[in-house]
């Protein structure tokens, strides 16, 4: 079984997280880019399971735009501020993660994206608050993971996304070979480089 993408989930999280996020705001001095953003992430997979670890304990835009995706999947939503409960502990009791969702200002971003087990259908890796430098990709997947593909966006102060399969098969961070990518720029220029 793996992730399949619904478009008609994720425009209905985005509006409405949109909506939420438009009366919550006054509250909130971060920008909702990213949040509407993970919203629809979030509502496109029709994630069952939904972890928000954020740096914070205080409700953030993206836990806002988080609870209402969750509600459009009928889905449940977790939420681990940092300074609570051992991550380890936690995410142990929470099998079948779909969507995990990791402040990149948290100091223990490695043991909980160790520490997720995800459903059979894969599970979604979603980092923001990174720069490209310090990119999660495969180096932290534990064992029966592998990374199925992997994206750095420049939305905010960075997103990075982490499709994670399980069971058999090809992982970006462990295949021997190289491959080429090309990407044609706004004008028109082909830019091939190697990943």
């Amino acid at each position: 079984m793996k992730l399949v993408w619904c478009p008609e989930t994720a425009s209905k999280a985005y509006i409405e997280g949109v909506k939420t996020l438009a009366g919550e705001n006054q509250h909130h001095e971060e920008s909702t880019d990213v949040a509407e953003f993970i919203s629809a992430m979030a509502g496109g997979w029709k994630a069952q399971l939904i972890i928000d670890a954020q740096s914070n304990s205080n409700p953030t835009n993206t836990s806002l735009a988080l609870m209402t995706a969750a509600r459009h999947t009928q889905g449940k939503y977790f939420c681990l501020s940092a300074g609570e409960a051992e991550p380890k502990n936690f995410m142990r009791q929470l099998k079948g993660v779909d969507y995990l969702v990791v402040d990149g200002k948290r100091r223990d971003v490695a043991s909980i994206v160790k520490e997720a087990r995800p459903g059979p259908r894969g599970m979604v890796v979603v980092r923001y608050n990174v720069t490209k430098s310090n990119v999660v990709s495969g180096a932290v997947i534990s064992g029966g993971m592998r990374v199925v593909r992997s994206v750095f966006l420049p939305i905010g102060d960075g997103v990075e996304v982490v499709h994670v399969g399980v069971g058999k098969g090809p992982s970006l961070g462990k295949t021997g070979r190289s491959r080429w990518i090309r990407h044609v720029d706004d004008t028109g220029e082909e830019h091939l480089f190697r990943r």
